[in-house]
């Protein structure tokens, strides 16, 4: 099962492909995860990558259509994936379409308000690269990982002017691709301001 997953920043996409991943087996591909690889081994790419993420803009296309197409090339990818934060655009779309077949697209839904205190409140381990929220997922002592006793920090890109201006380039560029994967009929609609449990089950009830 090939899939896509749509959704502004914060909708929880990253979330339920990890837990889509284990239920059906299949690879969660995150250009954040491959972009932010980049940055930790600071090759030429990563340190590009990095000025444009912390501005809060998209990479160029060309940049990210050769990272995935390479990725799916891969032969952990025969049974299917996830493809999280991308396509980003329709130009990214067309371009995989000529390279993948997608099954489904997966739109999650989630008012503005709420995405930016979610991603405010992310904090981010920089050696172990685990994950917290001061809110929904707080370390056992504040500011400190549970793992490695390093201090957390907040990513330039969780920053609130950087959220705001993400979020205005996805209603820009990425929105469009609902109403494209909408004609092709393969749009599946998830309302993603509820809790993680009840948000996967629609997920699986919509791809059943």
């Amino acid at each position: 099962m090939n899939l896509i997953f749509l959704g502004p920043p914060g909708a929880g996409k990253g979330t339920m492909a990890s837990l889509a991943k284990d239920f059906y087996n299949i690879p969660h591909i995150s250009t954040g995860d491959l972009f932010r690889a980049a940055i930790s081994n600071e090759t030429a790419l990563g340190k590009q990558v990095k000025a444009i993420l912390a501005a809060g803009d998209l990479v160029p296309d060309e940049v990210t259509i050769a990272m995935v197409q390479e990725r799916l090339l891969e032969g952990d990818t025969d049974r299917g994936y996830i493809l999280d934060g991308f396509p980003r655009t329709i130009g990214q779309a067309e371009s995989l379409d000529k390279f993948a077949d997608i099954d489904h697209a997966v739109n999650f839904n989630i008012p503005r308000e709420m995405i930016v205190k979610r991603l405010t409140g992310r904090r981010v381990a920089k050696r172990s690269g685990k994950l917290y929220h001061i809110i929904y997922n707080p370390p056992k002592v504040e500011g400190v990982c549970d793992v490695t006793g390093e201090p957390l920090i907040q990513r330039e890109d969780d920053k609130e002017e950087a959220i705001l201006n993400r979020l205005d380039v996805y209603d820009e560029q990425t929105a469009p691709l609902i109403a494209y994967y909408r004609k092709q009929g393969k749009l599946v609609d998830i309302d993603s301001s509820l809790s993680t449990d009840e948000v996967f089950k629609q997920l699986l009830r919509s791809l059943a």
